[in-house]
Order: C-alpha cells, then structure tokens, then sequence
C-alpha cells in the first residue's frame, strides 16, 4: 500500500509510476478523497472543541440560576454533540474510502526497472550453461516414455477434474528427491531458516502481501472463510505483521516447502497439458524481511541462491530483469529466471524474485526499530527456489535419452539412494 504522504508532495511523480505500470493517473482521485478525509476530521475537531467549551459553560450557568441560559447551552451542547458524531462518521467513512482506493493500486516499479509494456520488453541479464545438443528429437515431459506410468493426468482428471496431477513410482521419488535439495541447499548453505506453515489463511494474511482485494478470483477460498495459499510468501511474509523488529534482528531469511493452490482465472488455454501449469503444485519459497537500505543487495543475492539450484542440478538457465508494465502487483523490482526446456525448445520462467520495498509492510504494519530509536517500515522480499514441478519437469527433459530413458542429474543421486536414471519403463536404477 502507498504512503499517503508521498502521493500529497508529490502527485505527478506517483502517476508517473503507475503510467510505467500501463496504469492511468490516480493521484488526482486520491488526493480529493484524502482532502475531503481531513476536512472532515479538522470539522469534527472544531465541534468537539465547541461541544467542551460549552459544556465548560453549563454548569457556571447553573451555578449562576440563569436558566435560560442553562437551557440553552444545554441544547448547544446536544447539537455539537450530533455534529461530532455526524462528521466523526464522514471521517471514518472517507477513510475507508481512501483506504480501499490504495489498497487495489500497485507498487511503483524501481528508477532501475526497465521501461516497457510486456514480456517482449523485459531484458536478459544473464546466461548459464549450453542447452543440449541432442542428437534426436526431444520431446515433452508429459511425452517421455520413463513418466509413462509416472505422471497420470487421467487418474487426477477423474478425482479433480484439469490441471492436476498424479506422481507415482520413480518420478513421485525425483520429485521429492528435488524438494529435499533445495531445502537443503537452501538451509545449509544459504542460511536460510526452514519453516513449516499453514496453508490455509484469513483474509488478513491475503491482504497483507497482496492477493486480496484485486485479486480473489486467482485464488481458492474455502467456505468458512480460510483461503488456500498461492505460495507461502502469503504465510512467510505475514509471520512479521503487526510487528516491530529491532534492527539487530535483520535481514530475517526463511524458507517453506508448501502445497501452493492456483484458480489460473487469467490462464484460460494457457499450458493446458502437462504439469507446468497446474492448480495445485509444490514449491520451495524464500523470504526475506530487511531494513530499507539493505533490500536491493538481498534481492540480488536472493536471485542468486535461486540460480544456484539450476546450476547445481546443471539446467541452463537464463535470467530477466522483468519491464515495468510486466512486474507482479507488490513488486518494486522482479529478476525473473527461466530455466531450459527442450522439448519445447523455449526458456520458461521457474523462478519470480521480487523486491516489494514496504508496499506489503505498510499493508500489515511491519515495522523496525533502527539503531536510533526510530521506527520505520521494513522492506519484505519473495522468490521461488524454485517451483517443484517445473524443476522437475526441466530435469525429465533435460536427462532424457533417444531410448525414453532419463539420465538424473548428480545433485539428486545422494537423494535417491544412489539411483541415477530413469529407465524407459518408469524404474530407478543404477
């Protein structure tokens, strides 16, 4: 959420923001609601300043047996007294008002964003790793003779209907074998704190980090109220709302492996076979809580820990620094990763990293303490590292063989008993 503040000193600068976003002007809107807010709250602060001084004066009436007086200063009170209450209500309602408008506005992307109004506009940053030279055709994930028995789309189509799936045998195995790595890379080498959460969480939670109110179709609400977590950014972020940290205490890292659940509202025919986009899919989620001035380092040093797994799992991969009029809702700055598949012969996104500088801490009132005393909002960070089944997906048609087998990568051997490969008819073996 915006500071009001920043939008009152400096309004063309605001709209300017959101015209980088492909969003029109609100500055102007804003402004007069806020305006309209505090003319009613300096009235209200006029009459209940009038309502005590008359009140001051009844009894020096009564005491003084001018009861005309008395009677009408009784009656001038009474009337002051509606008028605060009526101009109390217009306050609160103006606020609420204004309140709402900020909360469905986006973040204002970085002065280091790049201009642009699409995907096609985003800039790469950097390379790793070849794709493979294949000396057949490849094919899909979802095409491979190893995942034949492994991946049933129509056993998950009769218990869910589309866009799930079913793992089972070997690929169940690769794929948990993938989240234990990257939880332990994660932990033991990046200092990452591992956290196990809920995945079911209040409106609040949604508000916080961004998915409500603008966003409530994308997501799954159940019918006592709780709604099931896009990712755990929502419960990762949220561990720190309504609190005030002690800059000593920062940067906070945290990571999750969680079940994440996804209407894809806005994805209609978008991936519709195979696993890559799915309603409910596994990730491993980072998190980071920082002071103001640290949040641009974490964000690199975060997209780096999530590059760090693909190269571990030797995945080419390549990494984009996402367009204003393409970076998420919250975010201030997005590094986009997208890691080599050859089946479709295409790069696609694995991994968003994103800096939200204090637009979800300002929403679920975060805040620290700096080494003066004084209070600030602390800057929130997100990124996958990475999504389960993707990683998967790109580890399948990378490994595998002319004969439908999958050669595993090394990372993954201690994981899997010492297994390496996927045979043609779906077995682990040597």
């Amino acid at each position: 959420m915006h500071d009001i503040r920043t939008i009152r000193e400096n309004p063309a600068a605001f709209d300017a923001g959101l015209a980088r976003r492909g969003a029109g002007a609100m500055a102007d809107t804003i402004l007069q609601i806020d305006s309209a807010r505090r003319a009613s709250i300096t009235a209200s602060d006029t009459a209940r300043s009038d309502q005590n001084a008359a009140s001051k004066l009844v009894g020096a009436a009564k005491a003084k047996g001018d009861e005309a007086e008395f009677q009408r200063l009784r009656a001038l009170v009474a009337d002051k007294k509606v008028d605060v209450a009526r101009l109390e209500e217009a306050a609160r309602q103006k606020d609420a008002e204004l309140r709402d408008l900020l909360l469905t506005l986006p973040n204002l992307p970085d002065a280091s964003v790049p201009d642009g109004a699409d995907e096609s506009d985003n800039v790469e940053v950097r390379r790793w790793g070849t794709p493979r030279a294949f000396d057949f055709t490849p094919v899909e994930h979802y095409d491979l003779k190893a995942v034949a028995t492994g991946m049933d789309f129509a056993t998950a189509a009769k218990l869910s209907g589309a866009r799930f799936v079913v793992l089972r045998g070997a690929v169940a195995r690769v794929h948990r074998a993938l989240a234990q790595f990257m939880l332990d890379l994660h932990t033991d080498e990046h200092g990452l704190t591992e956290h196990i959460t809920p995945v079911l969480v209040r409106d609040e939670a949604m508000l916080g980090t961004g998915q409500l109110p603008k966003f409530a179709e994308d997501s799954y609400q159940t019918t006592n109220g709780w709604w099931l977590i896009p990712t755990a950014e929502v419960t990762l972020t949220n561990s720190v709302a309504e609190q005030m940290l002690d800059a000593e205490a920062l940067p906070i890292r945290m990571v999750a492996h969680t079940q994440c659940f996804r209407s894809e509202a806005g994805s209609a025919g978008r991936d519709t076979t195979g696993m890559l986009r799915q309603h409910q899919f596994e990730k491993v989620e980072m998190v980071s809580i920082t002071a103001p001035a640290d949040s641009m380092a974490e964000h690199d040093r975060m997209t780096r820990c999530a590059e760090t797994v693909l190269e571990r799992l030797e995945l080419p991969y390549r990494t984009v620094v996402l367009c204003g009029g393409d970076i998420g809702f919250g975010a201030v700055k997005t590094h986009d990763i997208e890691v080599w598949l050859p089946g479709q012969d295409s790069y696609r996104e694995i991994s968003s990293v994103s800096t939200c500088g204090a637009f979800q801490a300002r929403r679920m009132n975060a805040r620290m303490r700096d080494a003066d005393g004084k209070p600030d909002f602390v800057h929130t960070l997100n990124g996958s590292g990475l999504a389960v089944g993707r990683c998967l997906i790109a580890v399948l048609e990378n490994g595998q063989q002319a004969d439908g087998s999958v050669t595993l990568p090394d990372a993954l051997v201690p994981y899997l008993g010492g297994k390496r490969r996927i045979s043609a008819e779906g077995v682990l073996t040597a």
